[in-house]
């Protein structure tokens, strides 16, 4: 797993090392002896048991084995893969294709109810139209996928939208005022996206808000994420997805969205925008 920065990814992985440390506790197992019996060197234990550095699968078979606890094998491996799923670098998320990802996301979308969304470049994919995913997740597979699987990521994410329409939901999302001229795609494209956005704008079930370009902001552009009910953050960064569920870093991204959200326009300001950069393309 790539080194990330957040407590959600650091805390589980000691909670992980703090279980495996305990087994060899139980088993009266010191360092070295543990070693011996998994045929490694002290260094490794010790960096496994201090979270330095985290075991595969089979470094927890070995570890259990020499500790006699084969039985919480199978339940620390879920630990391991629960702590792998929270950082994935896109080359590991994409190596087979975008259609698996775009997939991969719709359980969560389902048992959402409250949806918050906040896109600093580009719009979200709830509100994008067809030619406007195709346009971009072209250019994501262009630069960093070798598989071409777009045609069947782009139904993926059309079949996902059903949920802004299905079931007692809300959505709030908000946009940088740079994103409604992007320059993604032709102009047709860009005009078809923007008409959408404002037809979608208008359902009772969704707020959209744009944050406008300007002098004196109290808070500059972060990275793009969404926030599902309360549970849980995603972030996608330039080098993988993280995923984030500690309280305390939901309620951080879920303060900084309502920052974002007191600099927004809604309604009329926001449809005079949305029509603005729509006729700019005649």
């Amino acid at each position: 797993m790539a080194p990330s920065a957040s407590s959600s990814v650091q805390r589980a992985r000691r909670a992980l090392a703090d279980r495996l440390r305990e087994l060899a506790r139980d088993a009266g197992l010191a360092g070295k002896e543990l070693a011996a019996l998994c045929h490694w060197h002290p260094s490794k234990v010790s960096r496994i048991s201090t979270a330095k550095a985290q075991p595969s699968e089979d470094d927890i078979r070995a570890w259990c084995r020499a500790c006699g606890a084969e039985d919480q094998t199978e339940d620390l491996i879920a630990s391991l893969r629960t702590v792998e799923g929270m950082w994935v670098s896109w080359r590991r998320m994409e190596r087979a294709g975008l259609r698996r990802s775009q997939e991969a996301r719709l359980p969560l979308y389902e048992r959402t109810r409250w949806f918050r969304a906040y896109s600093p470049g580009l719009f979200p994919g709830l509100l994008q139209t067809r030619g406007y995913t195709e346009d971009v997740l072209r250019a994501v597979q262009r630069r960093r996928v070798p598989v071409d699987d777009v045609a069947d990521a782009v139904a993926a994410r059309m079949e996902r939208q059903r949920v802004l329409r299905e079931g007692r939901r809300r959505f709030a999302f908000l946009v940088e005022e740079g994103a409604l001229g992007n320059g993604l795609g032709n102009a047709d494209t860009q005009a078809e996206q923007l008409d959408h956005l404002l037809e979608v704008a208008a359902l009772p079930h969704v707020s959209m808000g744009i944050v406008p370009i300007g002098l004196g902001r109290t808070r500059m552009p972060v990275e793009g994420f969404w926030i599902y009910d309360t549970a849980q953050v995603n972030v996608e960064l330039v080098s993988g997805y993280l995923t984030l569920t500690q309280p305390s870093e939901v309620r951080a991204y879920a303060e900084t969205f309502a920052m974002l959200a007191g600099m927004a326009v809604y309604g009329d300001r926001a449809r005079a925008l949305l029509t603005e950069a729509r006729n700019s393309l005649a």
